[in-house]
């Protein structure tokens, strides 16, 4: 006990003697004070008293499907500032293959007693996955918001980039660089955002009169060396722009690009999305959508804040506008 009123202390920046007397319910202690004592406990991984399991913890769960796609680390720093902001800390959850699930860290957000959970990129996105513990979270109340497209019905608060408008403005960028044989590179096929962005790819070609276009996609794991092989198949079909699904797709492109003896944007004009962290900083300087995560991340911890406070807020899906970013790795095509 006394070891844990030490590292708790430590921890809050305040004296043994406070801690002790939040633990024990008594006066003399700031409502601010109290809270910060509180979820140092949680943090921390020690029980609260029993009287105190009640409550919730102002902890937030963020859950993330992966750390090595920069844009998920951006994505948590802005949420996580946010969330201080607002006297709430994050609880980074970060599911892969092989490691902790995305239902084991529901159950154990539900344990802890978060006060809400913020998940990017997860198992909601994917058509064929299981969805239990999406329901589960609604069937307890707990404050949730999903980013990024999820599948219908969840009747989650979601905040989303407009996956249409992106690849509009990529294949637009490509079509005035005098590009018609265009492919798309994307997740996998049960991947909603990827859904989208295909049928606004099929509408693209449409509108262009190339239902040919149709036909130059192929779908990949979100990873450098899936986007490469996938890649090299678009190669095989004579593209010579291409529009990818992820910073990362993107990178695996211009690989197999050069795998094949072919410059980038010489022979090959790619585009990625998200505009990670460096992508202005590799060879070349990769043209891109940039996602604006700032404003996302801001208002999925405006809609938790709303519900962890009793009010009501809408399940309909807010809507952002991503932004085209040029730069070295698209040109004009080369003249036949």
């Amino acid at each position: 006990m006394t070891r844990r009123l030490a590292v708790v202390a430590q921890k809050v920046g305040v004296s043994e003697a406070t801690v002790s007397r939040v633990l024990n319910g008594k006066p003399g202690v700031s409502e601010a004070t109290r809270d910060a004592v509180l979820t140092a406990l949680d943090v921390l991984g020690y029980e609260r008293p029993t009287r105190l399991r009640g409550e919730r913890a102002r902890l937030v769960g963020l859950v993330l499907p992966e750390l090595q796609n920069p844009i998920f680390p951006a994505f948590a720093e802005v949420v996580g500032g946010a969330l201080a902001q607002q006297g709430l800390t994050a609880l980074l959850c970060t599911s892969s293959a092989g490691g902790v699930s995305e239902a084991a860290y529901v159950d154990l957000l539900l344990q802890q007693q978060v006060s809400g959970a913020i998940f990017a990129g997860g198992l909601y996105t994917e058509a064929d996955a299981r969805h239990d513990h999406y329901r589960l979270l609604l069937q307890r109340k707990l404050p949730t918001v999903l980013t990024n497209a999820a599948v219908d019905a969840l009747g989650l608060p979601q905040v989303s980039c407009d996956d249409g408008a992106a690849v509009e403005q990529a294949f637009n960028h490509l079509v005035a660089l005098g590009h018609r044989r265009i492919g798309l590179l994307l997740g996998p096929a049960s991947h909603v955002p990827s859904r989208r962005k295909l049928a606004a790819f099929a509408a693209a070609n449409a509108r262009a009169g190339r239902p040919e276009g149709d036909r130059l996609v192929e779908h990949a794991m979100f990873s450098l060396e899936s986007g490469q092989a996938s890649m090299l198949r678009l190669l095989d079909q004579e593209v010579t722009g291409v529009i990818c699904a992820s910073d990362p797709l993107a990178l695996g492109a211009i690989r197999a690009a050069r795998r094949r003896g072919l410059s980038v944007p010489g022979d090959l004009s790619v585009i990625g999305y998200d505009d990670s962290t460096l992508m202005s900083c590799v060879d070349p300087a990769l043209t891109t959508i940039r996602q604006p995560i700032e404003a996302m991340g801001r208002a999925a911890v405006d809609l938790l804040v709303h519900q962890i406070e009793g009010s009501a807020v809408g399940t309909a899906e807010l809507m952002y506008e991503p932004e085209l970013v040029v730069r070295s790795s698209t040109g004009p095509a080369k003249a036949h």
